[in-house]
Order: structure tokens, then sequence, then C-alpha cells
């Protein structure tokens, strides 16, 4: 689980409750045609440019950026030595016995068992990388265009607003209250894009990025196990993906 984002998230949802208790009654910013301009527009806007399938799978994207983690580079290096080094030992067969989690992994670890020579190896564990690389894209592209449409259909709302209050101005008590409505349009918006869709982008940007340095460091590993590299090479190899701080391998 993803600590750091779930504070974000939360405390962010507490500040803007605070600051609009503070200022007067939580009502005051709730309004439904509001809602549905922004909300709706934005959600249509989504269907517009992706398939049913992406719309919809992006609410498990945005819950898997709230639960997982990122991979931890360290602990791949680690897993990489031991296996260079029971290869070396025992041969390359002693890996059939090893099962992991990692689906990319036990790919690579199954064809090095099965006599799949290096060059062979690293094309396809490449090629897996380059379509997840793909598919990332495409969900990193699901938020980055909430993002961007959400303030949109703000501002849109605020015009709307505007342009019915302009066109009855016969009670100027009225005009206060309308202007407050077709504000609201506007912060609904900005609070969607600034606290919710771009920073899941970002942070669905960094869990990419890590994830292909650790991939990148399984297909430079098990190349390197199947050429017979020295196990204490690999790791010294491997480690270079490692921030300086943290490489404290035995």
């Amino acid at each position: 689980m993803d600590i750091a984002t779930i504070i974000g998230l939360v405390s962010g949802l507490g500040l803007m409750g605070w600051a609009i208790l503070m200022g007067g009654s939580f009502m005051l910013f709730v309004d439904i045609p509001s809602i549905i301009i922004v909300f709706g527009g934005t959600i249509c806007t989504m269907f517009i440019k992706h398939s049913m399938q992406e719309v919809f799978g992006s609410v498990g994207i945005f819950m898997k950026s709230i639960m997982n983690e990122a991979k931890n580079p360290e602990e791949y290096v680690t897993q990489m030595a031991t296996l260079a080094n029971m290869a070396r030992k025992d041969g390359i067969l002693a890996l059939e016995k090893i099962k992991v989690d990692d689906s990319f992994l036990q790919l690579g670890i199954n064809l090095c068992v099965d006599g799949a020579d290096p060059e062979f190896l690293e094309s396809v564990l490449n090629k897996e990388l380059d379509y997840l690389n793909e598919r990332h894209s495409g969900w990193i592209s699901i938020f980055e265009g909430v993002a961007e449409a959400a303030p949109a259909f703000g501002m849109l709302g605020t015009l709307i607003g505007l342009v019915q209050m302009l066109a009855d101005m016969s009670d100027p008590s009225k005009i206060g209250p309308s202007m407050a409505v077709a504000l609201i349009t506007t912060f609904y918006g900005a609070f969607i894009a600034n606290l919710i869709a771009g920073p899941i982008a970002v942070k669905l940007k960094s869990y990419s990025m890590k994830e292909q340095v650790v991939r990148r460091m399984v297909i430079d590993g098990l190349v390197g196990i199947q050429k017979g590299m020295n196990p204490r090479m690999m790791q010294i190899s491997l480690a270079s993906a490692v921030p300086p701080v943290h490489r404290n391998f035995d």
C-alpha cells in the first residue's frame, strides 16, 4: 500500500473541507447542475477519447496507484545474484524449481530453463517491456486527459452560469448568489485536476519508470546468467541502477 498517496488524498480532502467549513456552510459548495457539468462532461470526454474498457479499467488503475508500492531495485539486485549463484553451482536447470510472484521474472526464468539462447531471451523480454510501456502510457494519458478536461468544463460551467445571471439582472439581490454558483464549477474542475487526476498521473509515471528500471535489471541479470556471468560481478553491474546510498550489498 502506498501510504504517501493515501496521506496526500486524505490530507487534501481534509484541508479543503476545513477551509470550506471555516468560511461558512459546506452546502454552499454543493450545486447539482455544476456537478453534472464538470463530472458529467469530464466522463463524457473520457468515453470519446478512450474505449469503454479503458474508461472502466481506469478505476482499477486508480486503486492500484493507492494500494500498490513501487518495486524495490535493491531486492532485485540480491535476487538476481542469488539466481546467478544457484545456476553457476548447480546448473541452469536448477532454476526450474524457482517460483516467484513477479510474472516478468518468472517468464525469464522459464525461458532460461527451456534453453533459450541469450539473444532470444533478451528479445522476448524486451518486447514484453515495450508492450508494458505502451499499456502504462495509455493509462497515464487517461488521467492526464481528466486533468485537462475538468478545469475546461469548470470554466464552461462558469460561463453558463454567468450567461444565465446576466440574462436576468432585474433583481440585484440575486446577482451575488448566482455569481457564487457560477464559480463553483471552476472550483470543482480545479479540485479534480489538481488534487486527484494530475497527481495520480504523475504517480503512475513514477511507478512506470521504476518498474522499467527493475525489468531492465531482470533482463540484464538473466542474460548474464545465460552467459555464465560471475554472481559477484553481476551484483556490482546491476547495483548501478540503485542509488549509491542504498548500495548495501554483501
